[in-house]
């Protein structure tokens, strides 16, 4: 097997290298042609089984050894490794185990350090869990033992280079035309919008997605806990990123610290990639003074859920009564959107409800589309669409102080 002759050759290569020189790429590649060269002589090996064992050595010694194509593969959207010799990756919405695995646990660990390093994270035994970034964008997300108890555990979510477009979720059917041109419009009038959703849902790509319809003239302030955002259409762009405890507990900066810094800092808008917990408060008051337009997603099975996470969320950090938290929530966010992932992979938007008001003790909800469900095709695709309810837009000032026409939209 080649991942035998890779093993074998891997430490010829590594003798040869003259550590007194600055080791290359190229200089790297040159002994590995060399050590390759020598190899086919004692057997043959076609010219595609070089460039292959090659190409192994090559990532073994100086890249991600076996993760470096996987990275590469752009058809690849998860990447998800639990020990040295279970590794999944999920293609085309389906997920499967590959045949590969790490030389050893030691190779595997080595490969984690490589990653953390580049991004200024520490993770060891005191500090096992880690949430980072891959120069490429990926997010990725390691856990060690003595938590991981099956070893060291490695989950890479990746992203195109391109930011996927309106136009795709449209085609690939995960909304309407009409509501496609209705949220643009929104995001045009500076409603607060926030979207709910399972994990894989697509939070982070819908995220985006409405974020590329800010006005260019605009100022944006990103908040995430590892930085994902691909914000084009806008130039006068600021990205804050989350920062971990160093080895000696200090220098944390958290999502809440940096909403407060990102308030003087003259924003038109905030995004804030995910709120998870006491960050929620924040966020709403920052919603609430002035800065309409912002942007936020959260982890819920619905829209009425999100609303009762969104409560427990800011309870864990602040002792306010239940109704002025209520009452905040209601006069923060405008629009809610749930995605969700049907058992066909598929991702779709699944409701669209305003935030109405508050009032006798609950927060109502004008729901304006909801997904219903047509057919289950025989190739076990979910057939549906995203369709308009009785409801009209109750809050539409927004549309009017902005000057923007929407017409029979909504």
């Amino acid at each position: 097997m080649i991942e035998d002759r890779v093993d074998g050759l891997k430490n010829i290569v590594r003798d040869r290298i003259d550590l007194k020189k600055d080791p290359t790429d190229q200089y790297i590649k040159e002994i590995i042609d060399e050590v390759i060269r020598e190899e086919s002589k004692k057997e043959y090996l076609s010219v595609n089984k070089r460039y292959e064992l090659g190409d192994k050595l090559f990532n073994s010694i100086r890249r991600l050894d076996i993760l470096q194509p996987l990275l590469e593969d752009k058809t690849i959207t998860e990447i998800m490794i639990n020990g040295k010799d279970n590794i999944f990756i999920e293609q085309n919405g389906r997920i499967s185990k590959i045949n590969s695995s790490f030389e050893s646990t030691l190779k595997l660990e080595d490969v984690i350090q490589q990653i953390v390093s580049k991004v200024n994270r520490v993770v060891n035994e005191a500090s096992p869990i880690v949430d980072a970034r891959l120069s490429d964008g990926s997010r990725i997300n390691i856990v060690l033992p003595p938590i991981a108890l099956n070893g060291p555990i490695i989950t890479i979510r990746k992203f195109p280079e391109k930011p996927i477009s309106i136009e795709q979720l449209i085609e690939w059917g995960s909304l309407s035309k009409e509501v496609g041109e209705l949220l643009k419009k929104m995001v045009k009038a500076k409603y607060n919008i926030f979207i709910c959703g399972g994990t894989g849902s697509g939070k982070t790509t819908f995220l985006n997605v409405l974020s590329n319809f800010i006005p260019s003239d605009e100022r944006i302030i990103t908040i995430e806990d590892s930085a994902e955002l691909q914000i084009r259409s806008v130039k006068n762009v600021v990205r804050l990123e989350t920062r971990n405890k160093n080895v000696e507990g200090k220098g944390m900066v958290n999502i809440r610290d940096l909403i407060k810094t990102s308030l003087r800092m003259r924003p038109d808008r905030i995004v804030v990639g995910e709120v998870r917990g006491a960050e929620a408060i924040d966020m709403l008051q920052a919603m609430n003074t002035g800065h309409d337009g912002s942007l936020s997603t959260g982890h819920a099975n619905s829209t009425r859920d999100m609303l009762s996470r969104l409560e427990t969320m800011i309870l864990t950090g602040a002792y306010i009564p239940l109704e002025a938290i209520r009452q905040q929530i209601a006069s923060a966010i405008d629009i809610m959107i749930h995605l969700g992932r049907l058992r066909d992979k598929s991702r779709r938007v699944l409701e669209i409800v305003e935030i109405d008001c508050y009032n006798q003790g609950h927060i109502a909800l004008n729901p304006l589309y909801k997904f219903e469900e047509t057919t289950y095709e025989k190739d076990k695709r979910v057939v549906g669409e995203l369709k308009r309810t009785n409801n009209k837009l109750i809050h539409r000032d927004k549309f009017t102080m902005a000057g923007v026409e929407i017409g029979d939209i909504i």
